[in-house]
């Protein structure tokens, strides 16, 4: 691979730290137990235990991405991944039933508010999927030899544009999955692999789900 094919590629050589990603995570913990208990699974507390135990293990463990990390810390952060999006996933179906169902105690103002914890932690959840999916996860990404890019950002079409040690960070992933909450369709950044276009296709499902209800309720409660 030529230098040229490496920096257009987006390889950086030093790791990657876990921080970004993990205050994104707590956050994410965060709004669940914000949501009311009708709106959770099982104990209030289980699913937010499961997920710092397991973030407070990788940051022990693995507190920066490194090149030839073991296979059971990658699958450890997929774990907590999946863990968060399954319980916002959750959440979502049963705000669908409260929706629909006119017994619910809920206020129109109270369904809003738990509508937009869930969409905000659906930006974080999927940010934290293309972060770990491109290019076999940050280990993988910062060596030259790494597979091919499930993403095609700005700077690596417009050398110019970017440093040549540049490489995407997890802002960038952040900035990808809220564009496309809010667009419901790629902005700048175009994914190129199956996986990735599954990936898009689920968040903006998911979004304009929420999105609608959110606009539905509003709708009935100013008529």
């Amino acid at each position: 691979m030529s230098a040229q094919d490496e920096h257009a590629w987006g390889v950086r050589a030093e790791p990657e730290s876990r921080l970004p990603a993990s205050l994104a995570t707590i956050v994410a913990v965060a709004l669940y137990v914000a949501l009311p208990d009708r709106l959770t699974v099982g104990p209030v507390w289980l699913v937010p235990a499961l997920e710092i135990v397991l973030l407070v293990a990788l940051l022990i463990f693995s507190p920066q991405r490194l090149r030839g990390e073991p296979p059971w810390r990658r699958a450890m952060a997929i774990a907590l991944i999946a863990i968060i999006n399954a319980a916002n996933i959750a959440s979502l179906v049963l705000l669908v039933r409260a929706l629909v169902v006119s017994s619910s105690k809920a206020t129109g103002l109270q369904l809003i508010g738990n509508a937009a914890e869930i969409w905000l932690t659906n930006i974080i959840v999927f940010a934290l999927w293309y972060w770990e999916l491109d290019r076999g996860g940050p280990a993988r990404r910062s060596h030259a030899k790494h597979p091919e890019p499930d993403f095609l950002f700005p700077q690596m079409v417009t050398a110019a544009s970017a440093k040549p040690d540049w490489a995407p960070r997890f802002i960038d992933y952040l900035f990808v999955s809220f564009t496309n909450a809010t667009a419901f369709s790629p902005t700048d950044t175009m994914p190129l692999t199956p996986a990735a276009k599954v990936l898009f296709m689920a968040q903006a499902l998911t979004s304009l789900l929420t999105v609608a209800l959110v606009a539905a309720r509003a709708v009935n409660i100013l008529s």
